[in-house]
């Protein structure tokens, strides 16, 4: 019996062992597909860096916000969005809710970035657009349960990012 055939059978009888075995499959999938260079080398800024301009293009945040979507810690998020701010890809606006709070956006130019980077990431591997309609309809929608069940914070899917803005 492989290793592969022992984690197949274990996840039978298994739901949360099938769900880790799914779930690095699909770490797998995505991770190998080495894309963060291709982004940074598009955009002219660390795959790191795009990671925040991406978030924020989606819908502005407060610092605090920010780094807890990027797991990183406060100062952290603090240096990302000057060396972004210097780079013209965000601003801070007086956040509309808290006095002492600074609400981070994108600019025109952030947005461009953020699209770029989005186009090079939505590119799928050629082996899942080959699966089929219905097989990537029942992936979708077992996905979207998935997002649904995030964090408000950190969870996002693309059918709300137009509604995000603003």
């Amino acid at each position: 019996m492989t290793p592969t055939d022992a984690s197949k059978t274990a996840g039978q009888s298994d739901p949360s062992a099938l769900a880790a075995e799914v779930w690095l499959m699909m770490s797998d999938v995505v991770l190998d597909q080495h894309r963060s260079r291709e982004v940074a080398d598009a955009v002219g800024v660390s795959f790191g860096r795009m990671r925040a301009v991406r978030r924020l293009a989606r819908h502005p945040m407060s610092m605090s916000e920010l780094a807890l979507a990027l797991n990183i810690d406060k100062p952290n998020a603090t240096t990302v969005v000057d060396d972004l701010e210097k780079l013209g890809l965000v601003r801070r606006t007086p956040h509309p809710t808290d006095r002492r709070a600074k609400r981070v956006e994108t600019t025109a130019e952030g947005d461009k970035l953020a699209a770029r980077a989005d186009e090079i990431l939505g590119r799928p591997p050629q082996a899942l657009t080959e699966l089929g309609r219905d097989t990537l309809t029942e992936l979708r929608e077992a996905l979207g349960k998935v997002l649904a069940a995030a964090p408000p914070d950190r969870g996002w899917s693309p059918a709300r990012r137009g509604r995000e803005r603003g």
